[in-house]
């Protein structure tokens, strides 16, 4: 059990902000009990690594924003995969279909102009996305998502089964094509 001291100095004052502010910090004194500081660096960044089938909690905010790479697994389970994604200003992710595999991208920071359709050359449904915004794709729909800002293009992915084998990191598009991903 936590001493007053431990806590004391989060309910002495309320209006403490730590540089990962959380409700729960300031007014549970199990907050240091429970929360995880094993996956940040001490300067607050985030172990961008597959955490792979155990349990997981983080601030995909931020993880995505942090990531850097064109594509970094965060997360591979037997039903889930969690991915990170910066796509460079005026790239792509690259026209692609998963015959098998619905998935769900959700955007960070930036803006996307969105492509899907039956086929590669019948992309009829067609939309903007912004910070915020999530994009469903269907199992077997052809899509395509580009950077339509000026600042790099931040998401996660959520693919059900996983897509990509666990640990991918592909720095840039051209190796994730190499890589045949």
């Amino acid at each position: 059990m936590y001493s007053n001291a431990s806590y004391h100095h989060h309910w002495h004052n309320p209006m403490h902000r730590h540089w990962n502010y959380n409700w729960s910090y300031d007014r549970n004194p199990y907050y240091h009990k429970w929360h995880n500081h094993h996956n940040h660096h001490p300067h607050g960044n985030i172990f961008l690594q597959d955490h792979g089938t155990k349990p997981f909690v983080v601030n995909i905010n931020q993880a995505a924003k942090q990531n850097n790479n064109y594509r970094t697994a965060l997360w591979t389970g037997k039903n889930l995969q969690v991915t990170l994604m910066s796509i460079k200003v005026g790239e792509d992710i690259g026209l692609e279909v998963h015959p098998a595999t619905d998935q769900f991208i959700r955007i960070e920071e930036g803006q996307g102009f969105v492509q899907m359709g039956n086929s590669k050359d019948n992309l009829n449904f067609q939309a903007m996305a912004y910070d915020g915004y999530a994009i469903m794709i269907p199992a077997g729909t052809w899509h395509n998502v580009t950077n339509a800002g000026y600042r790099p293009l931040k998401v996660y992915s959520i693919y059900a089964p996983p897509q990509h084998p666990f640990g991918t990191v592909h720095e840039t598009k051209a190796i994730a094509q190499q890589q045949g991903d």
